[in-house]
């Protein structure tokens, strides 16, 4: 059976997010909207997103990274929030492995969403109704758009081409091949539900700067700024 994925590049994932808002603008207009924000703001803000970055601060001063984390629903191979609906209406398609919702059949009882152990399930507080990401299902399966269009919102906006799209159970595809190639992974394992969406994990990089290229009249750093960001008293094998 073909499963659609997502593959996202965490070691070129800026946060920029304009995978969060081409998918808001996408899908509040589209099959799975709306998409309300009713308190955006605020110390209690309400608002239904299928897509969200997280960003984090990893590590201790001055040595510190920031990570961009893109979240959406992971399209499981054995996904736990579909037998828990007492109505039926979260399901999986046969033919292409999607995860979706039957906004007509959903009650908004938010089982699915205590089931999920990836807390990317939302109840819509306008029409009542539970929503995730349908890998912009309207989008990828209208034949009438050319195939190179025939992509999520989120993977055509991303500047930095961290978002892959494609069946994973194809050996050849590009996404099968960036997970054997890359050492991509999958979110939490441990649960058994065997997530679609993979990750490409991040990479260090070892540079050697040397004394006479800090001399030079394009490099605004010194030495000193340079032990500041970095944390090492000598500039050889610097890891950024």
């Amino acid at each position: 059976m073909t499963q659609l994925a997502l593959v996202i590049d965490l070691n070129v994932c800026v946060g920029c997010h304009a995978c969060v808002t081409s998918c808001k603008q996408w899908n509040a207009s589209g099959w799975a909207g709306p998409m309300v924000d009713e308190n955006p703001y605020g110390a209690d803000p309400t608002g239904t997103f299928f897509n969200r970055v997280q960003t984090f601060e990893v590590g201790s001063y001055p040595a510190t990274e920031t990570v961009h984390f893109p979240k959406s629903c992971l399209h499981c191979e054995e996904p736990p929030c579909v037998p828990v609906c007492p109505t039926g209406a979260s399901y999986k398609r046969e033919d292409n492995g999607v995860v979706l919702v039957d906004y007509d059949k959903c009650i908004g009882c938010k089982y699915c969403s205590w089931a999920c152990p990836y807390g990317v399930r939302e109840l819509d507080e306008q029409q009542q109704v539970m929503k995730k990401c349908t890998l912009c299902i309207d989008r990828i399966t209208d034949q009438s758009l050319p195939e190179k269009e025939r992509q999520p919102a989120c993977v055509l906006a991303c500047p930095t081409s961290a978002r892959l799209f494609g069946d994973v159970h194809d050996p050849d595809s590009e996404v099968s091949v960036a997970i054997r190639e890359r050492g991509g992974y999958a979110l939490m394992p441990e649960w058994g539900t065997k997530p679609a969406n993979h990750y490409l994990p991040r990479q260090k990089t070892r540079m050697h700067i040397s004394e006479d290229e800090l001399q030079r009249a394009d490099n605004p750093l010194t030495k000193e700024d340079l032990t500041v960001y970095t944390g090492e008293e000598t500039l050889d094998d610097v890891t950024w």
